[in-house]
């Protein structure tokens, strides 16, 4: 089939999610079904349709359903046992209260890196508005810093969904993209917390009201500091430990690598902060413990299906050779991570996922990686990273956390739009200037 039939098949199909989730409120699960099983009938040989869909899907859940699964156990233990409470107090004490901003801002960072950020925002929001209370911080700032500190990791690091998916993909190590996206998210947070900070002035917006039904957090309740943070802290230290070793020990064949390899694999170090977190739980029976899986994997399922079937979409894409042609069509224009991060954001603008922006981007970028100039170790992590940035904005009204903030928070639309919408796009290109700079040293 020409290359032309087949990129304007292409892009009907990325045009029939956006309409089919946007428009029409279709569930992505089977918007991206169908797209998947058109695209791969008129573009594809009848012999090759099921498998490629196959492939597609359960390629990509075996690269992140363990992954997906016990960041959400960690998290469900966190947001019950209110583990993130004990964190942000002891953040807190150390930043002083007339900082309770950036005490919420660490919060939000450290908690986002299990937690999903819809689901964190829902957890902190009490949170948010008792500091709001308590230093008399207008709330459209309150929960912006929250909402954008939670949102920075949810877009780069796994185990969140869309890198994690994108990771797959495109083939980077999950061990590198953890760290490197650790540290390109830092200045996306900062660089909106001093957006919505400049994005208040001189507005009228008020600090929270005190309701009945807020929860008090009283120091009894909450479980100890240290262990509250180990379910976080220690799947970090032996990911990083174990990539540490492997620059050290290129070969894998010193002591200290073998040693660190295993437990230091994300699955591993995420399943081990899963039995730091069942220590939270005071009640240690079978019943709690199963009362928590089950909540996860509620909350994980959905997730994976969505996440997989972005797969899925993604492998017809490959198959069609359209990636490949694209790269050429690029190779030498000099545009590098621009075309990942622009293609990323156009489609989070349009159909408000971060998830499946990511993953149709990597989907369509990941043959093109040669013609970029990208398909070294070091290009492939920057370009999904890229891509994270591209994620990142525009969040608006298409977007299910823009709702979740706004309702929670109980601010007006558009306070969010203004304050946070905005931040959103600082962040991602904040992000994607650091990852830009950063190639001329690292590529």
């Amino acid at each position: 089939m020409d290359i032309k039939i087949i990129a304007l098949f292409v892009v009907i199909s990325i045009a029939a999610i956006i309409y089919l989730t946007t428009r029409i409120r279709l569930k992505a699960f089977i918007a991206l079904f169908i797209v998947s099983i058109f695209l791969a009938f008129t573009t594809l040989p009848a012999s090759k349709v099921l498998s490629t869909i196959k492939e597609g899907f359960g390629g990509t859940m075996a690269s992140i359903g363990f992954l997906i699964i016990f960041g959400a156990i960690i998290g469900i233990t966190l947001d019950r046992t209110r583990a993130t409470y004990s964190m942000a107090n002891w953040i807190l004490s150390k930043t002083g209260q007339s900082r309770s901003t950036v005490a919420l801002g660490i919060t939000g960072f450290i908690t986002g890196l299990p937690i999903f950020c819809d689901s964190g925002f829902i957890v902190l929001s009490g949170l948010a508005r008792s500091f709001s209370i308590k230093s008399g911080v207008v709330m459209p700032l309150m929960a912006t810093i929250l909402a954008t500190s939670l949102y920075s990791v949810h877009c780069l690091i796994p185990p969140h969904p869309g890198a994690t998916a994108a990771a797959g993909i495109i083939g980077t190590d999950l061990s590198t993209l953890i760290l490197a996206g650790i540290l390109f998210a830092i200045p996306g947070a900062v660089a909106a917390f001093f957006w919505s900070r400049f994005m208040v002035k001189g507005k009228k917006y008020e600090p929270a009201k005190r309701r009945a039904d807020d929860v008090a957090s009283k120091e009894n309740d909450l479980p100890g500091v240290l262990v509250s943070f180990l379910p976080v802290v220690v799947p970090l230290l032996l990911i990083t430990l174990k990539s540490i070793a492997g620059i050290i020990d290129k070969d894998g064949s010193g002591l200290i690598y073998r040693l660190l390899n295993f437990p230091g694999e994300p699955v591993f170090a995420l399943f081990i902060g899963v039995i730091l977190s069942l220590l939270l739980i005071k009640d240690k029976s079978i019943e709690s413990f199963n009362s928590v899986f089950s909540e996860a994997i509620e909350k994980a399922g959905p997730i994976l299906i969505v996440t997989a079937a972005g797969g899925m979409f993604g492998m017809v894409i490959k198959a069609t050779g359209i990636g490949e042609e694209m790269g050429k069509l690029f190779a030498g224009m000099g545009i590098g991570l621009l075309v990942p991060f622009l293609i990323s954001a156009i489609l989070k603008t349009a159909q408000g996922s971060s998830t499946v922006a990511i993953i149709t981007a990597a989907s369509f970028i990941g043959p093109m990686l040669s013609g970029l100039g990208l398909d070294s170790e070091m290009g492939k992590l920057l370009a999904l990273l890229s891509m994270g940035a591209g994620s990142m904005l525009v969040s608006h009204a298409n977007d299910s956390y823009f709702w979740v903030i706004t309702n929670f928070s109980e601010i007006e639309v558009d306070a969010t739009l203004r304050v946070y919408s905005s931040s959103t796009i600082v962040m991602g290109i904040t992000v994607f200037i650091c990852i830009y700079v950063s190639s001329f040293i690292l590529l």
